[in-house]
């Protein structure tokens, strides 16, 4: 099996007392590369130490939307400088979250849309979050000149016609361990009309389990269930999907 996970948090505190086994475990497991995100600046030099600590680790800096209420200029200019370094591959996690609303919107938009301007200077994929916000989240990528993005809408969670519109954009959609809840037939349909060559999938550990793993702390041994979903739905083994996703990843965010 080669497997990538493209989303997970391996520095989280929840990971501290196994985090070596439990990476071991998915490597034997079959996930090969892990994308290691970053969700504020301090956060992100530990999303770095992480992937400076195992080779099969990269990472992904940025602000998630929760904390950007929180991103000074300072704080945004020192996150920057981390975009060179050499295991970073991507800008985020970065986006909208209008479920929560722990940051104001106007400042979770503000916020994102300097980072779309790194998107373009740094030519680095970003990675997007977005909860309740896909027609804000649109409306403010579609006012940005550099279409095709190159990026991910992680942890996608909407209907198929939604899922078009940002396809046109040129984005890549990563599925995680939702798409095998029971209630989730139109998570199910979106990721059945994904085009192979934008399909990515993820774990969002600690967060997220997969159906049978449900109340249980995620990880990324666990994104096999969610691998099985998705060959499912797209009438091929699940060796085929774990290399067709891990080949999308390396084509977009230079994991190899």
């Amino acid at each position: 099996m080669n497997l990538t996970d493209t989303h997970i948090h391996l520095h989280f505190p929840q990971y501290d007392a196994d985090r070596p086994e439990m990476i071991q475990r998915a490597i034997q497991g079959g996930v090969r590369h892990f994308l290691n995100i970053g969700t504020d600046l301090e956060d992100s030099r530990k999303a770095i130490a992480i992937a400076e600590t195992y080779p099969e680790v990269y990472a992904a800096v940025g602000y998630h939307p929760h904390e950007t209420k929180s991103a000074s200029p300072a704080d945004l200019a020192e996150l920057e400088k981390l975009l060179a370094h050499p295991r970073v591959v991507a800008i985020g996690e970065v986006g909208l979250d209008y479920f929560h609303d722990h940051s104001p919107r106007d400042i979770q938009q503000k916020t994102l849309r300097t980072f779309l301007e790194w998107n373009q200077k740094h030519k680095k994929p970003i990675i997007i979050h977005c909860r309740d916000a896909y027609e804000d989240l649109l409306q403010i990528l579609k006012g940005f000149s550099t279409q095709p993005y190159r990026g991910t809408l992680h942890c996608y969670s909407s209907d198929a016609a939604t899922m078009k519109k940002y396809l046109d954009l040129g984005f890549h959609i990563a599925f995680g361990g939702a798409l095998t809840y029971k209630k989730n037939d139109a998570l199910r349909e979106a990721c059945a009309l994904c085009p192979k060559d934008r399909l990515l999938l993820e774990t969002d550990g600690p967060y997220l389990p997969p159906q049978t793993m449900r109340g249980k702390r995620n990880e990324p041994l666990y994104m096999i269930e969610t691998a099985e979903c998705v060959a499912k739905l797209h009438n091929m083994s699940v060796e085929a999907i774990a290399d067709l996703t891990t080949a999308n990843a390396q084509a977009l965010f230079g994991m190899h």
